[in-house]
């Protein structure tokens, strides 16, 4: 018995079937109509996500980033589960099951619009919205939603579901130009994205669908509503817990900007790679993905910063108050938030912070400050703040907290290594700092000035001053070369120069006004006598000493041709005084300073790497190998040139990779025996306090004390510190680079050396160490009261006392000393 179907429900089916068919049938002809515009979708596996330019240090920590979108690619595995979780709660729980379009979903989305007539994008999955990040327009049209759907389709059949879903991640806008989960982590709450927590990962991925819209910095409430939305999916999926949910709805919503998490405080060498990645590579450098992996050392580049903001506020501190930064008035009911806001137009300078000052007492303060609340600033860090005095000094001292702070003003604080807190203002003057490694020329630190946020400008490299007296040992390394000795004996008294091209005579002084008489060189180093100085340039003659000081790394248009090259008078930077000082450091070779170690392309391979020259005094050619030359014809191709080989238990390197020598090591010895009695008695006697016997070094003050410098080092180290102002003028009485610019490199030096072993360098062959006359310089006599070791290069021996011809006599040997003009 046959059972048919009623007429109406068979002329249903028939219609629902035809309409399918016709459906099917349309969809094979627009993909048909479609498929020629359509891209290809395996371009994704070449697509160059915008990835700015990172730069670290070279022990990987994070210096900075440029480049306005911010991205930081992870793959699937690095992506937290919570976080993969939350996204595919909040955006498409089916991911993992469907083909990447959701048919049930899309028939949804049109029933809605034909009902609503207004076109829209629901029934998206993750792939679709990919689909259409990628490589459609945000134009709203049938044929772009069908352009989608077989896109969409082509990219499930290409690639995975994790490939897929990690390039969402990573792709996808999420305001404030952060792309992706990783930039966004960073933007919104300074972290990595492994470090977030529930409600923080709920966050993110509540930006996917309206970013501009939803992030917390935009709208806060709504940033807090669409989080609720994510954390009840997550539920509702048993992605966590109802205790979890609650929790995380509950915590508050963080709503401003963060920066990249920089590791290390260098921006100053981040700009100086930037500008040499963008020489290098154009506006490609903000956008390819670049990292460039640094010579500066983490933990020397934040002692770097720490001496020369310590320096410089002492220096400031001994020249008195000038008073508070602002004043405003403290309504009386008001509350910390309204305190806040009184210093909102007070940026922290240098790490040193705003603070609104709340109540005086007799001898202390308490103060407001936004990052760190209330601050009790006991008198030891009030009592510094004495009236400043037309000649750099100070007024009387205080006796109450009254006499400079009262409730309104505004002043900065500094919280000391003791936990203390301390009033401070931001110096006038400025500094910067220097450190090397003199082996290969490599940066260790860099700071051109006590605040880059306030002035870009680095001192460390671009200002060029005078070096006064720390330029001295290059000029007493050029006497040792022209046959000068430690022991060679100069006058100290008064020197009257005439020079037609100078209105009047020039009568240079010591910095102490005062002379001493017949010294040896030794001495007039470590006291720094500046006639000594000039009476042995006069002997060696401007055109021999400029010449020789060139091997230092010194440009020939920066030294003076003339006298005044003796007291410092060339333009160099504290990174060329670095550089030169490396030269005493290593033994007497000449090193090129970098700081880019090496660059890093899109995909992680090595696209540059720094090959400095190296300080290797037993590198040498092995002589050619005599098995190698049998049946080599004269017209064979000469064999290849092999970079590094191994030769009676020596390293051989190529000679493009090693540092040319620049004195030789005799002279290097003696220089650093004489600048190493500078630190053990002389100028630079603070140093001492480091407790070690392997530094060297020079102060340097220059006229009218406009400059202070110390540079200084031993055989793994160099540093040169420089302090002043950008707008030349005295420092002060009494602010020479013992007082003023020494401090800053024991400060940095103290970090540095900490665990590092001493290690002095033992003297070369060619040396002689012979008993002198400590008052004559020339060789003592048997039995003789006065007498002390010295050294001298082999074939430069002083005389016997009855003998002649020394040229330590104070000129060379076809000049006598005299106190006459010497033009």
């Amino acid at each position: 018995m046959r059972h048919y179907l009623p007429a109406p429900l068979r002329f249903g089916l028939a219609a629902l079937t035809l309409a399918i068919a016709a459906a099917v049938l349309g969809l094979c002809g627009a993909y048909q109509y479609l498929q020629p515009a359509l891209p290809d979708v395996a371009a994704i596996r070449d697509i160059r996500l915008q990835v700015p330019l990172r730069v670290y240090s070279r022990d990987g920590k994070l210096i900075a980033q440029f480049g306005e979108q911010r991205r930081i690619p992870l793959s699937f595995e690095a992506l937290p589960k919570q976080m993969v979780n939350a996204v595919l709660a909040a955006e498409d729980d089916r991911f993992f099951q469907h083909s990447g379009v959701d048919y049930p979903g899309l028939a949804r989305a049109i029933v809605r619009h034909l009902i609503s007539g207004e076109k829209g994008e629901g029934g998206s999955t993750i792939t679709m919205q990919l689909t259409r990040g990628i490589f459609l327009s945000p134009e709203k049209s049938y044929r772009r939603k069908l352009q989608e759907i077989f896109l969409t389709l082509r990219i499930e059949q290409q690639f995975s579901k994790q490939e897929i879903l990690a390039l969402y991640m990573n792709k996808m806008f999420l305001g404030q130009r952060a792309y992706g989960v990783g930039a966004a982590s960073e933007v919104y709450f300074g972290k990595t994205v492994d470090q977030l927590d529930l409600p923080q990962i709920a966050l993110i991925a509540g930006t996917f669908r309206l970013p501009s819209r939803d992030n917390p910095v935009a709208n806060p409430e709504l940033a807090k509503h669409r989080r609720s939305y994510v954390l009840r999916r997550m539920r509702e999926k048993n992605f966590i817990t109802a205790e979890e949910q609650q929790a995380a709805d509950a915590s508050p919503v963080e709503s401003k900007l963060h920066g990249p998490a920089v590791e290390v405080e260098a921006p100053y060498i981040a700009e100086m790679v930037r500008a040499d990645l963008y020489n290098r590579l154009g506006t490609d450098a903000y956008t390819a993905g670049y990292e460039v992996v640094t010579t500066l050392d983490s933990r020397l580049q934040s002692s770097a910063v720490r001496s020369v903001r310590a320096a410089l506020v002492e220096y400031d501190q001994r020249h008195g108050y000038r008073g508070p930064s602002g004043r405003v008035t403290v309504p009386a009911q008001s509350n910390e938030t309204e305190w806040s806001k009184l210093l909102e137009d007070f940026p922290e300078r240098g790490g040193l912070h705003p603070a609104l000052i709340r109540s005086v007492e007799e001898r202390s303060v308490v103060a407001w400050s936004r990052a760190h609340g209330r601050i009790n600033l006991p008198w030891t860090g009030l009592s510094w703040a004495r009236a400043p005095l037309p000649d750099g000094g100070v007024g009387p001292a205080l006796q109450r907290a009254s006499d400079v702070l009262s409730v309104g003003d505004i002043v900065y604080v500094a919280q000391e290594r003791s936990g203390s807190w301390r009033m401070v203002q931001v110096p006038e003057a400025q500094g910067a700092f220097v450190a090397m490694d003199p082996q290969d020329g490599g940066i260790s630190a860099l700071v051109g000035g006590f605040d880059y946020f306030s002035s870009n400008f680095n001192r460390a490299v671009q200002a060029k001053r005078q070096p006064g007296s720390a330029f001295k040992p290059f000029l007493y390394s050029a006497a040792l070369e022209h046959g000068f000795t430690p022991a060679s004996v100069i006058n100290d008294a008064p020197l009257v120069i005439e020079d037609p091209s100078l209105e009047a005579a020039w009568r240079p002084q010591n910095n102490t006004r005062e002379f001493r008489g017949p010294m040896r060189l030794r001495e007039a180093l470590v006291r720094s006598r500046n006639l000594v100085s000039i009476r042995v340039m006069h002997a060696l003659g401007p055109a021999y000493t400029t010449k020789y000081i060139e091997r230092f790394g010194f440009p020939a248009e920066s030294l003076p041709r003339n006298l005044t090259l003796a007291l410092g008078t060339a333009q160099v930077s504290p990174l060329d005084m670095a550089s030169a000082y490396s030269v005493f450091a290593n033994g007497g070779y000449r090193v090129t300073p970098y700081y880019i170690d090496r660059i890093l392309g899109p995909d992680g391979g090595t696209v540059y790497e720094s090959q400095p020259r190296i300080v290797c005094r037993e590198c040498v050619e092995p002589p050619p190998d005599p098995n190698e030359m049998i049946n080599v014809s004269a017209d064979a191709p000469a064999p290849a040139t092999v970079d590094e080989r191994s030769w009676g238990g020596l390293s051989y390197l190529p000679e493009k990779l090693i540092a040319p020598p620049s004195i030789s090591p005799q002279n290097d010895f003696l220089m650093t025996d004489m600048m190493a009695d500078v630190v053990r008695r002389g100028t630079a006697v603070r140093a001492m306090q480091l407790k070690r016997s392997d530094l060297a070094g020079k102060t340097g003050t220059t006229n009218d004390r406009r400059d202070a410098w110390f540079c200084g080092y031993n055989s793994q180290l160099v540093g040169a510190a420089w302090v002043g102002f950008d707008q030349e003028r005295s420092l002060g009485p009494g602010e020479e680079g013992s007082r003023t610019a020494l401090p800053m490199w024991i400060y940095f030096m103290n970090d540095a050396l900490q665990g590092v072993p001493e290690l002095r360098r033992p003297p070369p062959p060619g040396l002689v160490t012979m008993r002198i006359s400590a008052d004559s310089g020339l060789a003592a006599r048997p039995g003789e009261p006065n007498a002390i070791f010295e050294t001298f290069m082999a074939g430069h021996l002083p005389a016997e006392a009855q003998g002649e011809g020394n040229p330590g006599d104070g000129t060379s040997p076809s000049e006598q000393s005299s106190d006459e003009p010497i033009f």
